[in-house]
């Protein structure tokens, strides 16, 4: 079940919610310094991230699962916000260069279909960066924050997932190396628990973030898959009950 779109906005707008942005942020930049004329798509709820890429980039825009709900999103600007179905993308083949994945994996319904369509849709070469909640993390074990929902992983997991979807796993990078907690004190001392840990315990950071390279391969048929989403238009006007028996044919 996904993170409700609320919950995550109200999280990041929090005190603690902030510095976890900017734990991810840090530990994002040690991968991606920047993407010149580049296309990047966010899946999931990446719009904290996004601006910090979105000077460089072509063009950045940002699809959220139905499951989760969405925002309006760039503030101030047309929107380039859409409501999603993670495994059926309305995008054509090879159409981005770079995705990036928050609070978007851990709660796929078919994790592997996920990643073949972001492989679909990714230009050759192209790079998907994932920040998954570690299974060993205490992030993941309290609830409080969007990081303890979902299916957490850990590196084996994760790295396993992308080969078998064809994607080759490069950098690993860890962040959110302090508590999961609000108390001021814990907060003030985040810094030195962020610089301490990446020495000291990166095994526990509370998410693992991971680059892959979409893995080309020539003369492999691809399979067509049916549509398993049945779409029903909501505002479409259905005939009332007393109009369905007069059209019945009478027996």
């Amino acid at each position: 079940m996904h993170a409700d779109i609320v919950d995550l906005r109200q999280f990041y707008h929090s005190r603690l919610g902030r510095f976890a942005e900017q734990s991810v942020a840090m530990a994002l930049s040690s991968i991606w310094a920047s993407l010149p004329g580049e296309r990047l798509m966010g899946l999931g709820y990446a719009v904290p991230y996004l601006d910090r890429f979105g000077p460089d980039a072509e063009r950045v825009f940002a699809f959220m699962p139905a499951g989760q709900g969405a925002v309006n999103w760039p503030m101030g600007g047309p929107s380039a916000t859409a409501l999603v179905f993670d495994e059926e993308l309305p995008l054509p083949d090879a159409a981005v260069d770079r995705i990036l994945m928050v609070h978007s994996l851990e709660f796929a319904e078919n994790p592997r279909e996920t990643l073949k369509e972001l492989w679909r849709v990714l230009a050759p070469g192209g790079r998907l960066v994932i920040v998954a909640p570690n299974r060993r993390g205490v992030w993941a074990r309290f609830e409080h924050t969007p990081f303890g929902a979902g299916r957490p992983y850990s590196r084996g997991q994760l790295t396993s997932l992308l080969r078998e979807s064809n994607f080759t796993p490069g950098a690993f990078a860890e962040a959110l190396l302090f508590a999961p907690s609000e108390r001021a004190v814990v907060l003030r001392m985040r810094g030195m628990f962020e610089r301490i840990g990446r020495t000291m315990w990166p095994v526990f950071a509370g998410v693992i973030i991971v680059e892959a390279q979409k893995r080309l391969y020539q003369g492999l048929p691809v399979a067509a898959r049916a549509s398993r989403r049945v779409f029903v238009p909501v505002l479409s006007p259905q005939p009332s009950r007393a109009v369905q028996r007069h059209s019945d044919p009478q027996v």
